[in-house]
This record gives C-alpha cells, sequence and structure tokens, in this order.
C-alpha cells in the first residue's frame, strides 16, 4: 500500500504521498480539482522550470537567498526544465484561473528537490517553497510569463519551421505543374481555365503567409509579466530583479524577451495570447481550405475530378475491396477544425480579465499550446505523407478542360456575350464541345478560334 507523509501549510495540515515531490499545497489542489485528464504541456512545464533556474541564480547572487539555498533550487529547477519531474505536475488545467495551484506544485517540486539535494528530507521546509523558490515572484506574473515563453518556443521550434516545409513542398508543385492547364471552378461549377500550377502557388502563398503573421505575433509575445507580482505594483520584487531573471530566459532558450511596459495591462490582459491564438486559428483555417480542395480534386479515381492522384496510404473500406480515402487530408482538416474550438475558448479566456488579473489562464495555455502542436504535427504529416507524393493527371486535365462549357468566355470579346451564351447551351444540349459548335457555325476563322480558344492563353490577363 501506498504510504504517506503529513505536510503542512497555512489551512493545517495534509497526507501527501510518501514519495511526492509536491507538497501540501499541491494536494489540496489535486483534491479540489478532480476534472480531466489534462495536464499542462511539456513547453510549458520546461518554461516554468527555467522561470525557477534563473529566478533562484539572480536571488543568490543579490543575496536575497543563502548561495547554498538558491544554487540547490537552481540545480532542482533546471531537473524540472529538462523533464525529469514531469511525473510530479499531476494537476489539472480545469482550476485555479491564476493557475496558482500550478505555480505552488512547482514552487513545492523544486523545493523538497533541493531540500534532498542539500541532505535534507522532503517536506522538512529547510526549503521553502515560498520564501525561498518563489522569491520576488507572485503566480500572477510567473503563469502569464510560462505562457509566453512556452508558446514563443513551440512557435519558433515547431509549428512555423513545419509550415516553411510544407510551403516549400507546395511550391515545388506549383513550378512543377505550371504548364498543366486545368478546369476552374467557382460555386463548384465549370469556370474559365486555370494552371494547376497557378492553384497550387495559391495553396503555397496561403501557407507562406501563414507563417508571417505568426512570426508577426513573436514580438508581442516577447513581452513578460515577471516583476509585476500580485498586481502589477511589483510588490516583494526588488528593482531590477525581473529584467536581470528575463534576461537570462531570453539568454538561455535564445529568444527576444524583455519585461512588460505596463504589468497591469500584462496581468489584467491576455490580448497577445489571444492575438496569436487567433494566428494559428487563421493558419488552421487556410490549412482546411487548401487540404479540402486536395481532397476534391483527387477524388475518383473513376467517377470524381481526378485531375490529381494521391498518395495510397491505407485500405479505404472495411466492405469495399480496393477503395482507398482522402485520410491524410481528412486528418488535417479534423485538426484545423480542433484548433479552431481551442481558439474559441481562449477569445472567451482573454475576455475574462477581471480587474488586475485573467481567471481562465491554465485553459488559454493549453489550448494555445495544444493548438501548435497539433497544427505543427498535421502539416508535417500532410507535407511527408500526401502533398509530397501528389501526381498529377495530364490527360485527365486536357480531357476535362475542352469538354467545359467556360470555354466559350474568351469568344465573347470577339463574337458577343450572347452569342457566346447560346453557342454554350447548344453545346451543352447536344454533348457537343463549345470548339465543335463554334466551329460549326463559323463565327471566326479556323485559325482565329483555335487562337482565342487557347486554354493556356486563358490563363494569362489580356
Amino acid at each position: 500500500m501506498a504510504t504517506n507523509r503529513l505536510e503542512k501549510d497555512s489551512m493545517g495540515e495534509i497526507k501527501v504521498p510518501e514519495d511526492a515531490y509536491y507538497g501540501a499545497q499541491t494536494q489540496r489542489a489535486v483534491e479540489n480539482f478532480p476534472i480531466s485528464s489534462l495536464r499542462f504541456s511539456r513547453r510549458f512545464i520546461e518554461s516554468m522550470g527555467e522561470i525557477k533556474r534563473s529566478a533562484a541564480e539572480v536571488n543568490g547572487e543579490r543575496g536575497y537567498v543563502d548561495a547554498k539555498i538558491a544554487k540547490a533550487i537552481a540545480t532542482a529547477a533546471g531537473e524540472v526544465a529538462e523533464g525529469k519531474w514531469d511525473s510530479q505536475f499531476v494537476l489539472d488545467i480545469f482550476q485555479t484561473g491564476s493557475g496558482t495551484s500550478t505555480n505552488m506544485n512547482a514552487n513545492e517540486v523544486v523545493a523538497n528537490r533541493a531540500a534532498e539535494i542539500l541532505g535534507f528530507e522532503r517536506g522538512s521546509k529547510k526549503v521553502h517553497p515560498n520564501d525561498h523558490v518563489n522569491r520576488g515572484q507572485s503566480s500572477n506574473d510567473v503563469i502569464p510569463s510560462a505562457m509566453h515563453i512556452s508558446l514563443l518556443r513551440a512557435l519558433t521550434i515547431d509549428l512555423i519551421p513545419s509550415l516553411e516545409k510544407l510551403g516549400k513542398a507546395l511550391d515545388v508543385k506549383a513550378k512543377g505543374w505550371d504548364k498543366i492547364v486545368k478546369v476552374g471552378r467557382t460555386h463548384l461549377q465549370d469556370a474559365t481555365p486555370v494552371r494547376l500550377g497557378q492553384v497550387f502557388s495559391g495553396y503555397a502563398t496561403q501557407v507562406h503567409q501563414s507563417v508571417e503573421r505568426l512570426q508577426r505575433i513573436l514580438e508581442p509575445l516577447g513581452e513578460l509579466a515577471l516583476g509585476g507580482t500580485a498586481v502589477g505594483t511589483g510588490i516583494n520584487c526588488p528593482e531590477g530583479f525581473a529584467k536581470e531573471v528575463i534576461s537570462r530566459i531570453a539568454k538561455h532558450f535564445k529568444l527576444s524577451l524583455r519585461e512588460a511596459k505596463n504589468h497591469f495591462a500584462a496581468q489584467g490582459s491576455k490580448d497577445a495570447f489571444v492575438e496569436a491564438s487567433g494566428a494559428m486559428r487563421t493558419t488552421a483555417v487556410a490549412l482546411m481550405k487548401l487540404a479540402n480542395d486536395i481532397r476534391w480534386l483527387g477524388s475518383g479515381p473513376r467517377c470524381g475530378i481526378g485531375e490529381i492522384r494521391l498518395p495510397e496510404t491505407q485500405p479505404g473500406s472495411s466492405i469495399m475491396p480496393g477503395k482507398v480515402n482522402p485520410v491524410i487530408a481528412e486528418s488535417l482538416i479534423m485538426v484545423c477544425a480542433h484548433v479552431v474550438g481551442n481558439d474559441a475558448a481562449v477569445v472567451i479566456g482573454g475576455q475574462w480579465g477581471n480587474f488586475e488579473l485573467n481567471v481562465m489562464m491554465p485553459v488559454m495555455a493549453h489550448n494555445a499550446l495544444e493548438s501548435a502542436e497539433l497544427l505543427a504535427k498535421a502539416s508535417d504529416n500532410f507535407r511527408a505523407r500526401c502533398v509530397e507524393g501528389l501526381e498529377a493527371d495530364e490527360e485527365r486535365c486536357k480531357e476535362m478542360i475542352e469538354k467545359s462549357l467556360a470555354m466559350c468566355t474568351s469568344l465573347a470579346p470577339k463574337i458577343g456575350y450572347d452569342p457566346a451564351a447560346a453557342i454554350a447551351k447548344e453545346a451543352h444540349k447536344t454533348g457537343k464541345t463549345v470548339r465543335e459548335v463554334a466551329k460549326a457555325k463559323k463565327v471566326l476563322s479556323d485559325a482565329e478560334l483555335d487562337r482565342v480558344l487557347d486554354p493556356y492563353r486563358m490563363t494569362e490577363p489580356g
């Protein structure tokens, strides 16, 4: 049977698992919030650990905390940042809206591990979670700072590089397919010709523009709340402390970070975080569009559009032998829908800045970090398992372009809109092509007709 130790906080005694590095306040939160299986992500815990490590170094060097204790705290916090104690971060995302429970979870884990490093028992308080580990800080400036740092890491290391690779893969297709002319479609109906390369250049540009949007949000996210402590006034935070801590975090992670110009805005609102989530939502909308288009363009293989061929990745049906479905595109589309839903919660969370503190930070952090992770992985998978293996069916494109009634569009400037429309209607009624009807009616010489009905020429202005 599991054994417990007795720990004490300002509310009294409580039993804590004997092997736990966390303490009384974390245990109370474990019992108070048995809501879900959702926990803070690796990136967030990494950021918390680095904040505690850098703070301990500054506290030790300035003499605010005993040098030996500060060194042990820095070592323990470094282990947290590296992921050694992830199992000790046991709290539900749906907790106190400030994230105080998770800040204390970090403080207690670091304190008990530091005490152990110094030769003391866990729970001894020889290294105190508040007096030592949390010195010069508050949950109210640590949690929003960890949110910004972890999302910056997720964007710069995971999502932006993933999208850049996808954009390049689409650029390759756009360039390689620039001479292939196909039917354009508006309202799901045949429209004037377009080159397959032009279509894919549009998809590539959507991805490149998504990267640009995400890069623009990096600067606002680089502003940290550290130094504001409880309500933004900086009470109990020595002058220059936050600036030095942030400088060390920035150097460690190689990020552009700075102390907030106005701590009341930084802690009472989460506008930059909402903006970042919005940029990811826009990315999701763009990816959903191009994934769905690719899914449609590859429909068939015999009775659909079939202008491109998607890689065959797995059997598509438990009852229809030989069926293959666009599963990679569908996977990405579902991720995009999930990200849009995540953003809705982040937007609502951003509205809950009540006076000097936002009280929806844990769910905002979880949703945005999950969105970044899902979009990065799904984009990589879509690129590797779908986009890079796409093939154009050039013969199918030629066949369909000649059948298109929209070919009559280039006749209108020569013979007038109404006569051109009459040719289109007759072609549709008889099953003939626009070229065949126009030639029979001798509306233009054969040479002029061939020039006017050249599909490639229709893909350029003029």
